[in-house]
């Protein structure tokens, strides 16, 4: 059933009508590899990244999304099944905030299970290709700052506390933030930012 129009298979309409983008396969990929090996599309290596460092490399991300954002192809997808670039910068975006908050329940409470979040159903259900780019930029700056914010101010005594993906993945605050850069730089890889 599509989670949007809750209409067996039909594809959610844009608000002029026309169908939306052609569905982008779930990524089912279990993405937890990086924290011992370096990727091979987007170069980024764990190793050496700390809780200290992640705020810089997202607040330099956001930049370089900001100049992403303005592009006059931004909308358009390199292949059909390919997130175009304004899609990709929906995402960071809610990267940042799904992982701030995941960070909080780490520091607030005693080796929590995370919410689920699914990112392709938030895509369409938040209509991504839809989004306004100035908008968007907007708000992955804003969020860039308090996610800056929240993963500096973790104490070098907080970095080993614990908490859970539903599937049983395990993170410290310290192996979450090295998970969550990765996405940040992969994605700034993916649409050449």
């Amino acid at each position: 059933m599509n989670p949007v129009s809750g209409e067996g298979s039909s594809k959610p309409r844009s608000m002029a009508g026309e169908p939306s983008p052609a569905d982008i396969p779930p990524d089912d990929k279990d993405w937890t590899w990086t924290l011992h090996r370096r990727c091979p599309d987007c170069g980024y290596s764990a190793a050496g990244v700390t809780g200290a460092t992640v705020g810089a490399v997202v607040l330099k991300a956001a930049e370089r999304w900001q100049s992403v954002l303005a592009r006059s192809d931004v909308r358009v997808r390199p292949a059909p099944t390919v997130w175009s670039a304004l899609e990709y910068g929906c995402h960071t975006r809610d990267v940042m905030i799904r992982m701030t908050g995941r960070l909080a329940l780490m520091l607030d409470e005693d080796e929590p299970t995370f919410p689920n979040w699914d990112q392709d159903e938030t895509a369409v259900a938040e209509r991504y290709w839809e989004q306004d780019p100035v908008t968007v930029a907007r708000q992955l700056a804003d969020t860039a700052e308090t996610t800056a914010r929240a993963f500096s101010g973790v104490r070098a005594d907080q970095r080993s506390r614990r908490g859970m993906r539903s599937n049983g993945s395990q993170f410290t605050v310290e192996t979450l933030s090295q998970y969550f850069l990765h996405d940040i730089v992969h994605h700034l890889h993916d649409v050449d930012g």
